[in-house]
């Protein structure tokens, strides 16, 4: 198997996409290189950002790299919190403190109103010069009050009509087999498939 770079800072993202990637690839991240210099967001779209990260990583750590920018899009609110899903409620990127500006916003909104989904940009770049781009999206809604504790950001409020649960009330099992991430990672293994860069399940 090769290795990948999976450039993210976010725990929770990198096991989630650890587990998804689990026995495709030799899979490391940003804690495997300590010295790698933050990247800073600056994209107007999820795919700006994951491609911003996904090109310096793999400049600096010479090899295949995955990036992802993922977030809550919530209609009521014309999009938001949108790209700043992670400081939606300050720079301080709290969880707790989103969640609660997010309830605040949405009082009074009926069921209907508060259709929502999670957005996943994946953007895969090699020193090679190939560069490859996908979006996975998992759509519910908002509740009224957060439920659950496995998971992270939005999680506790984010229901699955078909679930009938938050995706913090979700197995890890559950929640990979519907999550934004998983819609992602299968379009972009159908890229790999597509170019060539499956090898034994792996990118070459």
């Amino acid at each position: 198997m090769k290795k990948i770079v999976l450039a993210t800072q976010n725990e929770g993202k990198r096991k989630e996409l650890d587990t998804l990637l689990s026995g495709m690839v030799d899979v490391h991240s940003l804690s495997n290189f300590p010295d790698c210099p933050d990247v800073e967001e600056t994209g107007e779209t999820f795919t700006e950002n994951a491609r911003l990260k996904a090109e310096f990583v793999a400049k600096y750590t010479g090899l295949p790299t995955l990036a992802d920018d993922s977030g809550l899009v919530v209609d009521a609110l014309d999009g938001a919190p949108g790209v700043y899903s992670a400081r939606f409620a300050g720079e301080d990127k709290n969880d707790e403190n989103n969640n609660h500006k997010l309830m605040r916003l949405l009082e009074g909104k009926t069921e209907q109103e508060r259709t929502a989904r999670f957005v996943c940009s994946l953007v895969y770049v090699d020193p090679d010069g190939v560069s490859i781009d996908v979006l996975g999206t998992c759509e519910g809604r908002i509740a009224h009050e957060p439920k659950g504790t496995n998971g992270f950001g939005y999680d506790p409020l984010m229901y699955i009509p078909h679930m009938q649960r938050t995706m913090a009330e979700l197995s890890s099992a559950e929640k990979n087999s519907i999550s934004h991430r998983n819609d992602a990672l299968k379009k972009m293994k159908t890229e790999w498939e597509k170019r060539g860069l499956l090898s034994k399940g792996g990118p070459k």
